[in-house]
């Protein structure tokens, strides 16, 4: 066992958080080791290389207000790569897909009647003004949802669409959570006529991301270390002590950035509160699907399900909003299915996934044929979103726990917003105050 010096933290987990978090404390004078169990840095934005074409393996989107992630981008020398696009949303019923772009589609709808039209309608365009969810999350999202729209409304289109993003455990979420939703689809309309707007960095996506992120942690003198997974995390004499299979190595501070379930697995010496805290958190896992297609399907960005027999939750056609360029001109789908832990998918083989979401695809698209698919892979997460449950802002996870230098920085702390990036980010900006990061270093004060 060998220690660092009095100014050296570790981060474990090197996904988009992870990273960022490394590379603000090695530029606030710290010296920094990242650890990450994977062969690569990147976690949910990590990528697929199949035939020479790279792309992401889960679908990531930038939304115009999202500017913490967009201040990363312009920080890497990216933010003029991004591209915005238009995109359109399509919704699939009864047999049947239809645009699904705007209060008026919604009036469209044959799932449900009139009024209940008008109510789902009236909620769309008022409750993305709704600035402060705190007081959603004492109420269940079937209740308000029910409140809001009516039961038709809820039977025919809310339930199928809440148990498509969330399974059983639908029934465990607040209102917060299709409130969030809803406000972050009303903020990505620009403009008079409320067009949703999307963004993507041009050749490469977060490939590229990832690439300038790597760059510009090794530029700042971070130490990366891959194939690390964590084992172990104690107080130990001098700082916290980190197992990973490279060996154990003594710290002045920890950070983990890994589910919590996980934390709690390799974190010794936590009390009670911060074991229950931990232990409360609910998470979605996905099941996600990459296909490569010879063709384009409907041109919808995000086709929405209410077909429960579909063995997907929704459809994203990546290649509307990014085009076909850096696919050498080939269509690129994404299908994730959003399970709870115990859904039945996790104990089927890739092969039986593969067969069912091909079949689920025809479904939506009966002129699909075998020879327009050119490759599908499989992605699994088992902890990708803590469910925000009833009461949840007063039982996530803390930054600072009882060990002394160990702290939790990890999505499971976002409140007021879903998963994605921007909202990841947000939760290192909370966290940064409560990291105690003491005087900078001799050389960073000369440096400065």
């Amino acid at each position: 066992m060998r220690g660092y010096g009095s100014e050296c933290w570790a981060v474990v987990g090197g996904g988009i958080l992870g990273q960022a978090l490394a590379l603000k404390l090695q530029r606030s004078g710290k010296q920094v080791v990242l650890l990450e169990a994977a062969p690569e840095l990147g976690g949910l934005a990590s990528t697929w290389t199949v035939d020479g074409l790279t792309y992401d393996k889960f679908y990531h989107v930038i939304l115009p207000f999202d500017q913490r992630l967009v201040g990363l981008l312009d920080d890497l020398g990216l933010s003029d790569e991004i591209v915005w696009k238009k995109t359109r949303t399509g919704f699939f019923s009864d047999g049947t897909l239809t645009s699904l772009d705007g209060a008026l589609d919604y009036l469209r709808l044959n799932s449900v009647g009139l009024w209940s039209k008008l109510r789902i309608a009236y909620l769309m365009m008022t409750a993305g003004r709704i600035e402060d969810g705190t007081p959603l999350e004492q109420i269940s999202v079937k209740d308000w949802l029910v409140q809001k729209c009516g039961p038709e409304a809820y039977d025919r289109l809310w339930r199928p669409l809440l148990r498509a993003k969330l399974g059983d455990n639908a029934k465990l979420a607040s209102a917060n959570f299709i409130w969030s939703s809803i406000r972050r689809l009303y903020l990505a309309r620009q403009g008079a006529n409320k067009v949703e707007q999307l963004g993507y960095v041009r050749e490469g996506g977060y490939r590229r991301i990832l690439d300038a992120l790597r760059t510009a942690l090794e530029k700042s003198g971070v130490e990366i270390r891959t194939r690390a997974p964590a084992k172990r995390i104690y107080r130990a004499a001098g700082g916290v002590c980190v197992e990973t299979a490279q060996g154990s190595q003594i710290y002045q501070n920890v950070v983990s950035t890994l589910p919590t379930s996980t934390s709690l697995k390799v974190c010794e010496g936590l009390n009670p509160d911060e074991t229950a805290r931990l232990t409360s958190v609910v998470y979605q896992g996905i099941i996600c699907a990459s296909v490569v297609l010879n063709r384009p399907l409907g041109g919808y960005y995000l086709t929405y399900l209410t077909d429960e027999t579909l063995p997907f939750t929704g459809i994203v056609e990546m290649s509307a909003l990014t085009g076909t360029d850096a696919m050498e001109g080939k269509t690129l789908v994404y299908l994730p299915r959003y399970v709870t832990q115990d859904d039945e998918f996790w104990s089927l083989d890739d092969d039986e996934i593969k067969q069912r979401f091909t079949h689920g695809l025809r479904k939506v698209y009966p002129d699909l044929d075998d020879a327009d698919i050119v490759d599908l892979q499989l992605a699994r997460v088992r902890e990708v979103m803590a469910v925000p449950t009833l009461g949840y802002r007063d039982r996530i996870p803390p930054v600072t726990t009882s060990i002394p230098g160990l702290y939790f920085v990890n999505s499971a702390q976002i409140v007021d917003g879903t998963l994605n990036v921007n909202a990841t980010l947000g939760v290192l900006e909370r966290a940064w105050p409560e990291l105690d990061l003491g005087a900078p270093s001799n050389e960073a004060r000369s440096a400065a």
